[in-house]
């Protein structure tokens, strides 16, 4: 039995771990610590940090002198991890791994293919976001088993043999959440749990409050959990409610994947500072603009760190020899830090004015889909109006939303490192409590005390205690509905393909450890050849059983494609396009996997297709 559960936080910025002593549990009030992070902060100095930074620099093979890179348990390391990677990177930006937990949720890339540094130099070995992922998680693995030995601890405490639970945003599709997962296996992981992050933010504010928490929420509290990190935006709703005299909190609804977050907020500063260059006659490089870009970072991490400040220095390093004679200077002003961030990103706008669709060119640089509109508070009015509207059509809704034009939370808890920023999430609660009063509704309360470096790590590490039956678990299954493509049986016409109907076969809310069985109907399988299988899933069609099917899948808004499974399944290769007939299946495993099992008729042949669904626990 593991000793400890051990929570990871994988973002975008930065990585946090997090253990719980399972044999302690609650009984001394201190089972639950942090993880020091050894990690480089200047060539040949490893320190312990709380946070790992997600950065990876790849240097040149002359860059550093022999060794100088080395880590306590690998002393030949020749790439740089964490924080030394962010800071030596900022002057190299053609060297350095940002952002691979959102390009490792980007569709329209082969995220096992090496593309980052993206936009780098011929000369610059590069990794996949697969790769980059599975070094963070490498790291942080390491420095486990070498803290743990360095205290001569008792044997068991070794990483591998430990309850391990990984974060992942609660909009990453399908695919995202099965790269993750071979991104740990890659890393010496190979038994672990996915635990939504906005989940693990409510487990640990729960775990910090104790039996306190009674008082501040009640049954019928409407919690909205509010995301914004590094890369993405997401948004969750738990109710509180009573049942047979224990209280309990059930998921209500997930919002849908919103690449949106403090890197294009990073984007926006360093495209205005960039024209303020031009203007005066500077005009930047790529590279130059990258390193703009996180030039802006530390900026806006400076100027929210000290209130007082008017603005922050930004330098960026010259091009060829005389570095220093060509090294560009601006500021960040805080009344640009304010238009931009809080104006831009948090507009003061009406619960009816939704995200815009037309295409912002400004952000396309970087070649992932970042939101098109970037209006984090419009993304939100979105989310509550088409939540509502969903809830107001399902006979068993858990949350009242009888006359109220959007789903109205009582209770708010931020999580995301975007919100150490007050002024950011002073301006989202202005902003949803005047959503309420306008709708007739009541002003809706902060959840304090949340630590938004740490939360979501120490969340999943307690979730590890409650999963063995102590404190309160959220109820609710899977947190979509999912579907599989059927293709339409018809006629051969000229220039027109069969249409594509969708079969639910994972209903909204379907619990781990259980299976459905689809109503027979004549289903025809390809076998022995390549095929494509297509799935679908809905965040608002909370109603649909097994075996229900939607009509022709394009156009509708309803629905969300996920990444198709390409396989070849074992079998004789059809003969004149003839299929094998199989009845369906499907089962969401324990550790949250969706099977869909096709099960051949009057025969004795079984095949599998796994998609990985796990959204909620």
């Amino acid at each position: 039995m593991a000793r400890y559960a051990i929570g990871i936080d994988l973002g975008t910025t930065h990585c946090a771990v997090s253990y719980f002593n399972l044999e302690e549990g609650k009984a001394r009030g201190a089972a639950q610590s942090m993880l020091p992070i050894p990690q480089l902060t200047a060539p040949g100095t490893v320190e312990p940090r709380p946070l790992l930074p997600s950065f990876l620099y790849l240097p040149s093979e002359q860059e550093f002198p022999a060794g100088s890179l080395g880590l306590p348990w690998n002393p030949d390391a020749s790439a740089l991890v964490g924080e030394f990677a962010r800071t030596h990177g900022a002057k190299v930006p053609t060297r350095l791994v940002s952002s691979a937990k959102s390009w490792l949720s980007h569709p329209g890339v082969d995220r096992r293919s090496p593309l980052l540094p993206w936009q780098a130099p011929p000369e610059v070995r590069r990794v996949s976001p697969l790769e980059a992922s599975a070094r963070y998680l490498r790291h942080l693995r390491e420095a486990w088993d070498a803290t743990f030995a360095r205290t001569r601890e008792e044997a068991g405490s070794a990483f591998a043999a430990q309850d391990v639970i990984i974060t992942v945003p609660a909009s990453f599709d399908a695919a995202a959440r099965e790269l993750t997962l071979e991104a740990a296996q890659a890393a010496g992981i190979p038994n672990l749990t996915l635990l939504e992050e906005p989940q693990a933010a409510l487990y640990a504010w729960l775990e910090a409050q104790g039996e306190s928490f009674r008082k501040k929420v009640k049954p019928g509290e409407v919690i909205l959990v509010v995301d914004v990190g590094g890369g993405t935006s997401d948004f969750s709703v738990i109710t509180v409610r009573e049942r047979q005299g224990e209280v309990e909190l059930v998921r209500v609804a997930v919002g849908d994947h919103i690449l949106l977050g403090g890197d294009n907020m990073d984007l926006a500063l360093a495209h205005t500072l960039s024209q303020k260059l031009a203007a005066e006659g500077k005009k930047l490089d790529p590279w130059q603009f990258n390193a703009l870009t996180y030039g802006c970072r530390q900026a806006k991490e400076t100027l929210y760190a000290d209130p007082a400040l008017s603005r922050a220095p930004i330098s960026i390093p010259g091009r060829g020899s005389s570095l220093i004679g060509g090294t560009l200077r601006t500021e960040l002003a805080r009344e640009e830090l304010d238009r931009l961030l809080t104006d831009g990103f948090f507009p003061s706008s009406p619960v009816t004015e939704l995200p815009r669709t037309a295409r912002r060119t400004g952000l396309a640089q970087m070649a992932l889909p970042y939101a098109q509109d970037a209006g984090v508070t419009r993304h939100l009015a979105a989310f509550l109006t088409r939540q509502a509207q969903a809830l107001a059509h399902s006979p068993d809704a858990p949350v009242n939303v009888s006359g109220k034009s959007f789903l109205h939370p009582t209770a708010v808890l931020f999580n995301g490192g975007v919100f150490k920023a007050g002024p950011l999430k002073a301006r989202v609660m202005e902003v949803l409590n005047g959503w309420l009063t306008a709708d007739g509704g009541t002003p809706a309360q902060e959840l304090q005390g949340a630590d938004l470096d740490l939360s979501v790590a120490r969340g999943a590490a307690y979730y590890g205690w409650v999963r063995q039956g102590h404190g309160l678990r959220i109820r609710g299954g899977t947190a979509r509905a999912y579907y599989v493509g059927v293709e339409t049986a018809m006629p051969a016409v000229p220039g027109m393909e069969p249409p594509v109907k969708a079969l639910c076969v994972a209903p909204f809310g379907m619990e781990e450890g259980t299976q459905a069985d689809v109503p027979p109907q004549e289903f025809g399988l390809v076998t022995g050849e390549p095929t494509r299988f297509r799935f679908f899933a809905s965040s608002v069609r909370r109603d649909d059983k097994v075996g229900a099917m939607l009509e022709d899948v394009s156009g509708r808004e309803d629905l969300e494609e996920l990444a198709p499974i390409e396989t070849t399944l074992p079998g004789q290769s059809p003969a004149s396009g003839e299929l094998t007939p199989v009845n369906l299946q499907a089962a969401v495993t324990e550790v949250g996997t969706l099977e869909l099992r096709c099960v051949q008729k009057d025969g004795p042949e079984r095949w599998k297709l796994e998609l990985n669904v796990r959204m909620r626990e």
